[in-house]
């Protein structure tokens, strides 16, 4: 019986194999045979021919010789004698007439066609026929760590895809002339051609296919909210759930990874520029590569003491293994970077300063600054801002104290505030720090949670409690200061307000307390003052962001480019790499007609 993989049907699966006249089957009942037995006519002779169970033609034996290219006058089923040759359906690949079968997929008689021209390759369903057994395959899921095991570690909870299941999604998609899925994904990958190529089980070159336009698919495949993007456009979607996109990516990443497959890219000719980055998370990493790539010298100026901005410090070790980030970084390094840690941009040196080193400058600095919501007692020990309780778990591995110097914050009962996936980095990360209660508070309903799906169904597998439709109006702290509790009120949604959301209307009266001993705000982050204080020419827009021309990301400093959350504010992984890729073209454009800085020493 066929076992759901529409991938096989055209290559490699034995299958049970019928006359589309009297449905009598083919397969010889010798089970070590396993081979077709069909009558052929040939130059008015009759031949006994044995095809393959793989349905090669002409694959194991014929009882006349055929020469290369000869074609079968016709095929005839062995039972009822009658012709199976379909002469309204042409081979795909020569032309030729071929033979109609049926084959038994997913509890259903489907028409399969193998050429009667010796040595044409082409054998299988017409595209309608594929596509209607495609959508029926279910979307793979990926393989997990249990539930309560996983809330005692910090190791990534989806293991990620096997070959097998790797082979079963890709056979979802459907090869659409006009691939909707690529105008979805910031960066444009050749999303259908990785999929063939994975289909072709080629998977070291689905790779390096993806990697022409993203040099991060390791991190992009796990982290990057594909359903709002790529997969949104999937035209599977439709009638079923879409392609999992997302985690073919992260499966041919791996691969390429753990295979030792990974090579550094051609890199052209050097041609004397510089370029510097400040800030190596997404959008900075994506620039370097691509100016490295053009042979441009590349130095990555880092505030921390360790690379990869918030896909080191922000997302967690379960989500985002740490050892994934700095494979990236030190293949950017084999590419020929320079990355400067501790260099803090704006009091240690000025964006002024850089250009009288560097041709060009790319802004990736983020947005690192804590948004709190002003309500009484947000002074009170144990109430951390997301980005301060994230870093000192991610960046400073305060998980693993005493082994590293960052002490633990603790708590029994743990309160996040917030219905982001930031939000749910914490919750999930207290769960594992040995909380007993976790609860997140969130303004608005299910429906308005702002975090991804699979984060939201990982949170309550680990026994996140979500308390919706309430909000904060202030800490409550013990006489030592310390925070015992949450004072909050419920709410109702109204009309919409700018961000499409129904707004949160507070409900009268309805106060009540959440007890806990530690709380996590998490409802934002904007933009860090420090580089802005040293250069007073560089136009912010009215949130306080670098104002940028979006068709270049050019800053009013000219030469100056910036990209990422210190653009936009807070959004995604795959959205910086886009806003950097923008900004490398741009720079290459203008810095191809300009000759070279003279440079002096160099930081």
């Amino acid at each position: 019986m066929f076992d759901q993989d529409v991938k096989y049907l055209k290559f490699k699966t034995y299958l049970n194999t019928y006359c589309p006249h009297c449905h009598n089957s083919f397969n010889i009942e010798k089970k070590e045979e396993k081979s077709i037995l069909f009558n052929a006519k040939y130059n008015n002779q009759n031949v006994d021919l044995k095809l393959s169970p793989y349905l090669d033609v002409f694959e194991i034996e014929t009882s006349l010789p055929f020469k290369e290219g000869d074609v079968l006058d016709d095929l005839v089923c062995p039972k009822c004698k009658t012709s199976i040759v379909n002469k309204k359906v042409p081979c795909g690949d020569c032309g030729s007439n071929v033979g109609e079968v049926m084959i038994s997929a997913l509890s259903k008689l489907m028409p399969f066609y193998i050429c009667t021209k010796y040595g044409c390759e082409w054998h299988g369903l017409t595209k309608a026929d594929e596509r209607k057994l495609k959508l029926k395959i279910p979307r793979q899921d990926m393989p997990e760590q249990d539930q309560k095991l996983r809330v005692s570690n910090y190791q990534e909870v989806p293991y990620g895809y096997t070959g097998e299941l790797a082979l079963l999604e890709a056979g979802r998609c459907l090869q659409c002339k006009n691939p909707k899925c690529v105008d979805g994904c910031p960066v444009n990958i050749d999303i259908p051609s990785f999929i063939a190529l994975i289909a072709d089980e080629k998977y070291d070159e689905a790779a390096k296919k993806i990697k022409e336009k993203n040099i991060l698919p390791s991190i992009c495949g796990r982290v990057c909210p594909q359903e709002d993007q790529c997969e949104k456009h999937c035209i599977v979607g439709i009638k079923d759930k879409p392609v999992a996109i997302g985690r073919l990516e992260r499966f041919v990443a791996d691969y390429e990874r753990k295979m030792d497959l990974v090579k550094a890219p051609v890199i052209a000719k050097e041609n004397g520029k510089h370029i510097a980055v400040v800030g190596s998370g997404p959008a900075g990493l994506t620039v370097a590569a691509d100016m490295r790539q053009l042979g441009y010298g590349v130095t990555i100026f880092e505030a921390l003491h360790e690379t990869g901005g918030v896909l080191t410090y922000g997302i967690p070790e379960f989500r985002l293994p740490k050892s994934i980030v700095q494979f990236e970084i030190n293949y950017l390094q084999s590419m020929g970077c320079r990355i400067e840690t501790n260099h803090v941009i704006g009091p240690l040196l000025t964006l002024d300063e850089l250009l009288e080193n560097f041709d060009a400058i790319f802004i990736a600095v983020g947005a690192g600054l804590p948004v709190f919501m002003n309500i009484d007692g947000e002074s009170l020990g144990n109430v951390f801002s997301a980005n301060e309780y994230l870093t000192r778990m991610n960046l400073m591995k305060a998980y693993k104290f005493p082994e590293y110097d960052t002490p633990m914050p603790s708590g029994t009962k743990v309160a996040v505030i917030g219905g982001g996936n930031v939000a749910m980095d914490c919750a999930r990360t207290a769960k594992r720090s040995g909380a007993e209660e976790v609860t997140i508070i969130y303004r608005r309903s299910r429906h308005e949670l702002p975090a991804r799906g699979e984060e939201i169904h990982h949170a309550e597998e680990e026994g996140v409690i979500f308390k919706l439709l309430n909000n904060p109006v202030r800490y409550i702290g013990t006489d030592s200061n310390r925070i015992k509790a949450i004072e909050c009120i419920k709410m109702e949604l109204g009309e919409p307000d700018s961000s499409g959301r129904r707004r949160p209307i507070p409900i009268e009266g309805s106060n009540f307390e959440v007890e806990c001993d530690l709380a996590i705000v998490a409802i934002g982050n904007g933009p860090n003052p420090i580089l802005f204080q040293s250069s007073p020419n560089l136009n912010l827009n009215k949130w306080g962001y670098i104002d940028t021309d979006p068709e270049t990301n050019e800053t009013s400093i000219p030469n100056v480019y910036a990209g990422g959350d210190i653009v936009t504010g807070s959004a995604t992984v795959i959205l910086a790499m886009g806003a950097g890729r923008i900004a490398a073209n741009a720079m290459h454009k203008k810095l191809s007609k300009s000759t070279k800085k003279k440079r002096k020493a160099t930081a």
